[in-house]
């Protein structure tokens, strides 16, 4: 009997030690941190359109021109639930798809492009909490296609110039919100001010009758183009205040140029864009006399520019090529800059992974191009 005893008390004392230490034990569970749950919150965005959505977004979308770029910018990939057939079809020259190749294999979203309809069967299959759009919709747009997927559509903006534009600063603080990377948002735009404030106090004292005259050409507008196509406040000239001879006709934007006033021009230095090279290689063929009336042609002062508007602005690469240009024409105000390391240190903080060197190879890089010698 006294064994019996022993060994029940002993029964009793195992449970009651694991009735304790298994309750601690739910206990210490119950007390661990849980995933914190979406918020619902409302937003404004770039139309002015009040949305509400689901705040941190797990799952989202981004479709038009340059919209997965920026969200790239912010928030990385993890979070991409597809992507639209253009960025598949067409991903040359696009330094987030180089940088971000798993992108690729998402599933497909819509046509994209700058001319497509949004495809609202598609947005809702893939269950985005959000769908980030630029361009492709006006106010009403907008609203009809939240109201056929049952999705918060948010729109952003590349703004006027793209470039150091306040819009893409604003969509980028949106996308920061919507995903829950407000700080990383605001990493990049700081980072894009102090490549716009850098470049501009390299260069805001030069006089202007010190400036080289420059010219670019073979700018890409809706297709490639030979050395007539150039642009007015050319985004890259602008942020080094350089002296393009195209800004006095007061014109902003794509212009065609008759080559008679390119003549006249003269400039003392110019820059072809790689998408274009190959259709001023093949004129200069034909028409050699041309070029070598230029100045900068027969002075060896002819560089290459890395295009930057695939489906809409490469801002990483439309900085990198501001630090080229500044380098060409102002040696002395940007001896400490090596153009490709320049372009790589952008590409990685801005993408997570430098890419110079594809995009180097794909468009030929930061040189100077000798018509003579393709």
């Amino acid at each position: 009997m006294g064994e019996l005893k022993k060994e029940k008390t002993l029964i009793t004392t195992l449970l009651v030690f694991l009735m304790i230490f298994g309750l601690a034990g739910c206990g210490r569970r119950a007390a661990e941190p849980q995933r914190d749950l979406a918020a619902a919150a409302k937003i404004t965005d770039m139309l002015g359109r009040e949305v509400t959505v689901s705040i941190p977004a797990d799952k989202i979308v981004a479709i038009g021109p340059g919209a997965l770029r920026l969200v790239c910018y912010v928030a990385g990939t993890d979070k991409v639930a597809g992507i639209e057939n253009v960025e598949k079809q067409q991903p040359a020259g696009k330094p987030y798809l180089l940088a971000h190749p798993e992108l690729l294999t998402k599933p497909v979203i819509g046509p994209g492009g700058p001319d497509s309809t949004p495809d609202a069967e598609k947005l809702a299959s893939v269950k985005p909490d959000v769908v980030f759009v630029t361009s492709l919709v006006d106010r009403m747009q907008a609203d009809e296609l939240q109201a056929k997927t049952n999705i918060p559509i948010v729109v952003l903006s590349y703004g006027t110039t793209a470039v150091f534009d306040e819009d893409v600063y604003r969509s980028l603080e949106l996308i920061g919100k919507i995903t829950g990377n407000d700080e990383r948002a605001g990493e990049v735009i700081a980072y894009l001010k102090n490549c716009q404030q850098d470049l501009n106090t390299r260069t805001k004292d030069i006089p202007e009758t010190q400036k080289p005259k420059v010219y670019v050409g073979a700018l890409g507008m809706k297709g490639t183009h030979g050395i007539e196509s150039t642009r007015g406040q050319y985004a890259p000239f602008v942020a080094i205040n350089a002296r393009n001879v195209v800004d006095e006709t007061g014109k902003t934007g794509s212009v065609m140029i008759d080559r008679e006033k390119l003549l006249i021009w003269d400039p003392d230095i110019i820059f072809i864009d790689a998408a274009g090279l190959k259709l001023v290689q093949e004129d200069y063929k034909k028409n050699p006399q041309f070029y070598h009336s230029l100045k900068a042609v027969r002075e060896g002062r002819l560089y290459g520019q890395i295009p930057f508007n695939y489906y809409s602005t490469n801002i990483d690469t439309a900085i990198a090529d501001a630090y080229y240009a500044g380098k060409v024409i102002y040696p002395e105000r940007f001896k400490d800059i090596d153009p490709a390391q320049k372009a790589d240190e952008i590409y990685q903080f801005l993408l997570g992974r430098p890419v110079y060197e594809q995009m180097a190879k794909d468009f030929g890089g930061f040189k100077k191009i000798d018509l003579a010698r393709p």
